[in-house]
């Protein structure tokens, strides 16, 4: 796998890490009524869901500029079924049946969609690092 793709895959990774940084900002604050923003923006984890998006922005943008919209944009689905994993993971959520088959069709659409708009496209992933 090219240095880029895998870049690109920081994606979706780092898209569930700044939702984890964020519920944990959220249950930090759950019981401060007056001055809530001020213990949020104090928070660590609220500063690291800002790191995770500013760097996830950076990366987003130099996809952006190699890869076309149709076929890089369907990556993003990927963060529903990671957060999903993660939430059932480190927060004990139930996951029902149909959350998995609907993260199994999120999978299968977005890896149908991200291959038919590189089939149609002059700037396909896999060239990348010829562009």
């Amino acid at each position: 796998m090219k240095q880029t793709q895998l870049i690109w895959l920081l994606v979706p990774v780092l898209n569930t890490l700044q939702q984890v940084f964020l519920k944990q900002s959220a249950e930090t604050v759950s019981g401060v009524s007056y001055h809530w923003l001020d213990h949020l923006l104090m928070s660590p984890w609220f500063m690291a869901a800002i790191a995770a998006e500013i760097a996830c922005f950076g990366i987003w943008m130099t996809v952006l500029s190699e890869v076309d919209l149709s076929a890089a944009f369907p990556l993003s689905a990927v963060s529903y079924v990671l957060i999903m994993a993660i939430a059932w993971i480190a927060y004990g959520e139930p996951v029902l049946w149909t959350q998995i088959v609907g993260s199994v069709l999120i999978l299968a659409g977005a890896w149908l969609v991200t291959g038919s708009a590189q089939g149609d496209s002059t700037r396909q992933f896999g060239e990348l690092s010829k562009n």
